[in-house]
């Protein structure tokens, strides 16, 4: 299935501050753990070369991570697992606002795009509106939400 996938969205800086983040974090647990074990010369760079493994793993995910989409259907990367979906398979794609009841209130959450399926199943995927691809473009995320419905109804016919 859709051998040319392509994101409809360049990724956002919050991206690159999440990487150096988990940098900082993976770093001080070096340390820590180092100090905490009373590490010495292979132990060091086992804990040190493991971690440093696991990091580049993650910004590898965190660079990947979003929604692509062929002529064939839409692929879904999230950090640990990935799934697509032929075009036929889609019943359709909307808007959701989502909220959180805490007691008689209701929280508004964030704006997503979901997927329903004609099984009347719906797939979330990584496109939230105040996510760190789109919290300061607002506009993209309308542009990519209409770019997703315009090829669903585009493969429909």
């Amino acid at each position: 299935m859709g051998s040319h996938w392509v994101r409809p969205y360049p990724p956002g800086v919050g991206r690159w501050l999440v990487i150096i983040w988990e940098a900082i974090a993976l770093a001080l647990l070096t340390w820590a753990s180092i100090r905490q074990f009373d590490l010495m010369g292979h132990g060091i760079r086992a804990v040190a070369v493991v971690l440093a493994a696991l990091w580049v793993i993650g910004a590898w995910r965190i660079i990947q991570h979003g929604v692509y989409v062929s002529s064939d259907g839409v692929l879904i990367r999230g950090l640990l697992r990935s799934r697509s979906m032929r075009w036929r398979d889609i019943a359709g794609v909307h808007l959701h606002q989502a909220t959180h009841r805490v007691g008689r209130w209701e929280l508004q959450r964030d704006t997503t795009v979901l997927i329903e399926r004609h099984d009347g199943a719906t797939v979330n995927t990584e496109l939230w509106a105040q996510g760190v691809d789109f919290h300061a473009r607002p506009n993209l995320f309308r542009a990519v939400y209409q770019e997703i419905r315009n090829r669903h109804r585009a493969a429909a016919g």
